[in-house]
C-alpha cells in the first residue's frame, strides 16, 4: 500500500528548485505578454490595420451604413458579447494567489501521502478567498464566512481542501444546502439586502434549524470581519480519513493558522470600509506580496485513530461541531506561502475550479454527511460555469500527467493520439494502475444499519459547542457579538423573528439574551432556556491565535503632513517602519509636494504624499503617526478632516503617534481627561496613544531590533502598533465618547 516512489534525481531537484516552479512553468507556456512589437490581430490571427472604425459605406459629407462583411469588428462585438460565465452561486466575489507548500514534519504515521509524508517536496498552490453571500460585485469587508480554498498540485494529482475561516458549518446534511443558500441570499420579492444575513429570512431559518445555533455564533464574532485574508485561519471544516501503509484509517481535521496572528476589523470600521474602499481586502493581499511580505499560515492535522471516534460526547462526522483542542491537539506538520500575484484575473482566479473529490492517495472521505454532498455538488456546478472539461483549463489542470479515456465534449484541449479510446483493449495500453504504482486505494469498510432519512443521536445535540465557543471569548470579542446580533436583529423588521432569536440566546446565555432582546425590541428572557455548562476551550477566541514574536510586518501607517512638518521625527518614523517591514502612508492636505520647516518651496525639496486627507480614510489604516511642525500643526488644528482622522482611528481602537507640537493636536482631537499626553522629553502611552512633547537624540536613537522591550518613543510606538487594537479603550468606554 504504497505510491511509486521519487527517484533520487527528482528528490534533489526538489530540494534544490522546489516543485513549485513545475505549475508556473505550466502556465507560463500559455501566457503571453503585452509588447509594443505586438499587432492586433483577429482570433485567427491575421493583422488588421484599425481597431477603432467599422468598415462602412461613406463620403466626406455623410456616414452611411455598416457593412456586416467586416467580420473583425462582428467577432470583436461577438466576443465581448460572451465575456461573462456564470458567477458561482456562492463564494461569487473572491481574490487569489499562488504559493508552495512544505513539509517540516512527516505524517507517515497516519497517512501514505506524499504531499503529507515527504519533506524534500515543496508542492505547488493557489487559494482562493472569497466571502460567502454577496455577489461578485459586492464589498470585501461585509460580516460573513470567508471561503478559504487551496488546490495543491501535488505529484499524484490535484488535492484540494475547500474551506472557510471557520472551523464548523450551519448545517449537517447538504440536502439542506438549498434551503441555507436561498435563505442567507438576498430576498426574493426585492433582491434586498447585497452580500448581508441581517434580514428577516436568514434569521427565520437559523432560528428554525438548531443545528445552526453554534455556527451563527461564530458568524456574530469578530472572526466574520477580518482585517485581512492574511489573518484569518482556515479550516477544512469537514472530517476526512488519512490511510498509513499498514492500512490504518485516522479520521483527520485540517486547519491553516497564519503567521501574523488572527486579528479583525470592528465593525463600524468595516461597514465604512464597504464604502470606501469595497476591495480592501483584494487589495490588502496583492500589496503585501508585491511588497514582498508574503502571507504565511502553519498547516496542522488533528487525528481521531479509527476505533477512538465513538469516544467523545458529539459526533466527529459533525460539521456543525469543532474538535477541541483540549481533547485532539492540532499537530503543526508544515507551512504554506503565498508569494506570486495572478497575472490574469479571470483566467485564473475567477476560472479556479475547486472539489472536495479532489484527494490523493494516503487521503480520502468519511461518511460525514456535508462532505459527501458537497463532493457531489461540486463536480455539478463547474459543469455549470466551466463546461464538461473545466480540469483543463491552466489553473485547474494537474501537474502529473492525465490519463484516461475521458473524450470530447465543448472546449476540449488535449490532442490524444492512438486508434482506441476505451478499456481494455487490445493492445493494452493506458490500463489502471497497480497500489505500488500510486493507485488510489478505498480501503474496505464495514457499513451496518437501516436506510433511512435519519442521523445518529449525537448529531441532535446543538447547545454545548455554542455555549463553549461564546464562553471562550475575551470580554472585548464578547462585547462586539451582542453588538452584531443587536445589528442584525434590528434589520429584522418580522416582530416574530427578533423575538424568536431573543428566546433561542438564552439556550447559551442569559445576560447575552438580554442584553440582545433589550437592544433588538424582544421580550427579555427571564430565565435561561438551559444551563450553561461554564466550559471554556483554548483558541477558540482569537486573542489566543497570535504570532509567536509581535511583529509589525506588513502593517499600513499613514504619517499625516503638511507644509512645515518636522522632517527629523518623520524620518526616524518611517526608516523605523520600514525597518520593520511595515508600510508607511504619507498623507497630507493635498497630493502634490509638501515641504519641511525650514526649506526654501522649491521643487525637489518637499515629499510627495500617497493620498491627500479626502482621498483615504482613516479605516484603510493600522495606525497613524502626526510629527510635529509648528505650521504644520497650525494648518492641521484648522482642518476637520484631520481632526476627524485623529478621532475616527480613536474610535476604532488603532494605535496613534504624535510628537512635539502634533501633541496640542491629539489632545484637541480626543478631548478626554482620561487620556494623558507628554508634556516634557518623557514618552507617554496612554490607551494606545503614543506622544512625545519634546524630541531629544535619546528618543531617537534605539535600534529597531530592541524595539520590542524598550521604553522610548520609537518603540512604545512600534509596541502599540504591534499589539493591534488597544481594547482597555474600549473596556473603559473611551471611544464611545468620541464622535467620529
Amino acid at each position: 500500500m504504497s505510491t511509486l516512489p521519487m527517484s533520487a534525481v527528482d528528490k534533489v531537484k526538489n530540494m534544490v528548485s522546489g516543485e513549485k516552479g513545475r505549475k508556473i512553468a505550466q502556465l507560463d507556456s500559455v501566457t503571453r505578454t503585452l509588447s509594443k512589437d505586438d499587432r492586433i490581430t483577429t482570433d485567427s490571427g491575421v493583422k488588421q490595420q484599425t481597431a477603432d472604425e467599422w468598415l462602412r459605406v461613406t463620403r466626406d459629407d455623410k456616414i452611411g451604413p455598416m457593412l456586416l462583411e467586416d467580420s473583425y469588428s462582428r467577432e470583436k462585438i461577438h466576443r465581448f458579447d460572451h465575456e461573462r460565465i456564470p458567477e458561482r452561486v456562492v463564494h461569487a466575489r473572491g481574490s487569489g494567489a499562488f504559493g508552495n507548500f512544505r513539509l517540516f514534519e512527516s505524517a507517515e504515521d497516519v497517512t501514505f501521502a506524499p504531499v503529507l509524508t515527504d519533506t524534500s517536496r515543496e508542492t505547488p498552490v493557489f487559494v482562493r478567498f472569497s466571502t460567502v453571500q454577496g455577489s461578485k460585485g459586492s464589498a470585501d469587508t461585509v460580516r460573513d464566512v470567508r471561503g478559504f480554498a487551496v488546490k495543491f498540485y501535488t505529484q499524484e494529482g490535484n488535492w484540494d481542501i475547500v474551506g472557510n475561516n471557520i472551523p464548523v458549518f450551519f448545517i449537517q446534511d447538504s440536502i439542506k444546502f438549498p434551503d441555507f443558500v436561498h435563505a442567507v441570499k438576498p430576498e426574493p420579492h426585492n433582491e434586498v439586502p447585497q452580500g448581508q444575513s441581517a434580514h428577516n429570512n436568514f434569521w427565520d431559518f437559523v432560528y428554525l434549524h438548531e443545528e445552526a445555533t453554534h455556527m451563527f455564533m461564530w458568524a456574530m464574532s469578530d472572526r466574520a470581519i477580518p482585517r485581512s485574508f492574511r489573518m484569518m485561519q482556515g479550516f477544512g471544516v469537514n472530517t476526512f480519513t488519512l490511510i498509513n501503509k499498514k492500512g490504518e484509517r485516522h479520521f483527520v481535521k485540517f486547519h491553516f493558522t497564519p503567521t501574523l496572528g488572527v486579528h479583525s476589523l470592528v465593525w463600524d470600521e468595516a461597514l465604512k470600509l464597504g464604502g470606501q474602499d469595497p476591495d480592501f481586502h483584494r487589495k490588502d493581499l496583492w500589496e503585501a506580496i508585491e511588497n514582498g511580505a508574503f502571507p504565511k499560515w502553519k498547516f496542522g492535522i488533528q487525528t481521531i485513530p479509527e476505533g477512538k471516534e465513538h469516544d467523545f460526547d458529539f459526533d466527529v462526522l459533525d460539521a456543525t461541531k469543532l474538535w477541541p483542542e483540549d481533547l485532539i491537539p492540532v499537530r503543526y506538520i508544515g507551512e504554506m506561502e503565498l508569494n506570486r500575484n495572478v497575472d490574469e484575473f479571470f483566467t485564473q482566479t475567477e476560472q479556479a475550479a475547486f472539489c472536495t473529490a479532489h484527494m490523493v492517495p494516503g487521503i480520502g472521505h468519511s461518511d460525514d454527511p456535508l462532505l459527501q454532498g458537497r463532493s457531489f455538488s461540486y463536480f455539478d456546478t463547474q459543469l455549470s460555469r466551466l463546461g464538461i472539461n473545466w480540469q483543463e483549463l491552466p489553473i485547474n489542470k494537474p501537474v502529473c500527467p492525465v490519463m484516461n479515456f475521458n473524450r470530447d465534449g465543448q472546449g476540449r484541449h488535449t490532442i490524444t493520439k492512438g486508434t482506441v479510446n476505451y478499456w481494455p483493449n487490445r493492445f493494452d495500453v493506458r490500463s489502471p494502475a497497480t497500489l505500488q504504482e500510486g493507485a488510489y486505494l478505498d480501503p474496505p469498510q464495514p457499513v451496518e444499519g437501516v436506510k433511512a432519512r435519519t442521523k445518529s443521536a449525537k448529531f441532535r445535540e446543538h447547545f454545548n459547542q455554542a455555549q463553549l465557543f461564546y464562553n471562550s471569548l475575551s470580554p472585548p470579542e464578547k462585547a462586539h457579538l451582542t453588538a452584531a446580533f443587536a445589528f442584525e436583529l434590528d434589520h429584522c423588521d418580522d416582530p416574530i423573528v427578533y423575538e424568536r432569536l431573543s428566546q433561542r440566546l438564552a439556550d447559551i446565555d442569559l445576560e447575552l439574551a438580554q442584553n440582545v432582546a433589550e437592544m433588538v425590541g424582544g421580550t427579555k428572557p427571564s430565565k435561561a432556556g438551559r444551563p450553561n455548562h461554564g466550559k471554556r476551550a483554548k483558541n477558540l477566541s482569537q486573542t489566543e491565535v497570535q504570532p509567536k514574536e509581535l511583529t509589525i510586518a506588513s502593517r499600513r501607517v499613514a504619517i499625516i503632513i503638511t507644509d512645515g512638518f518636522d522632517k527629523v521625527i518623520f524620518d526616524a518614523i518611517t526608516t523605523m517602519l520600514k525597518a520593520s517591514s511595515a508600510l508607511p502612508f504619507i498623507i497630507a492636505t493635498r497630493r502634490s509636494e509638501i515641504f519641511p520647516a525650514g526649506v526654501e518651496k522649491k521643487a525637489g525639496n518637499g515629499i510627495m504624499p500617497d493620498h491627500h486627507l479626502e482621498g483615504q480614510r482613516s479605516t484603510a489604516f493600522d495606525a497613524i503617526f502626526v510629527p510635529g511642525g509648528a505650521k504644520s500643526i497650525e494648518t492641521l488644528k484648522k482642518s476637520g478632516r484631520a481632526i476627524h482622522w485623529i478621532r475616527e482611528a480613536f474610535g476604532h481602537l488603532k494605535a496613534i503617534g504624535a510628537s512635539e507640537e502634533a501633541v496640542d493636536l491629539l489632545t484637541q482631537a480626543i478631548a478626554l481627561p482620561a487620556v494623558k499626553t507628554s508634556s516634557n522629553d518623557k514618552t507617554v502611552e496612554s490607551y494606545g496613544v503614543v506622544t512625545i512633547a519634546k524630541i531629544s537624540p535619546d528618543s531617537l536613537r534605539e535600534a529597531v531590533t530592541a524595539i520590542k522591550e524598550g521604553s522610548g518613543f520609537l518603540q512604545q510606538f512600534w509596541n502599540q502598533i504591534a499589539q493591534h487594537r488597544n481594547f482597555a479603550r474600549e473596556l473603559d468606554g473611551l471611544n464611545s465618547q468620541v464622535a467620529y
